[in-house]
């Protein structure tokens, strides 16, 4: 396996394991926060889905 296929599998490892311990740790609180998140409009949910690309791209440019 290359070095950057390797590297792709251990960041996407990282994030579901971080992505899986509310869930796993407070379910009760983790459906409250969803049930939140729906009620967002379109516009909310673009921006934090924006700055989270962004948050992620400046993460890869430091770490590369």
């Amino acid at each position: 396996m290359t070095d950057g296929l390797t590297l792709l599998l251990a960041a996407l490892g990282v994030a579901l394991v971080l992505e899986g311990f509310l869930p796993m740790m407070a379910p009760t609180r983790w459906r409250r926060l969803f049930e939140q998140v729906m009620r967002l409009n379109d516009g909310q949910i673009r921006f934090f889905g924006m700055a989270s690309v962004v948050f992620g791209l400046l993460i890869f440019w430091w770490a590369v």
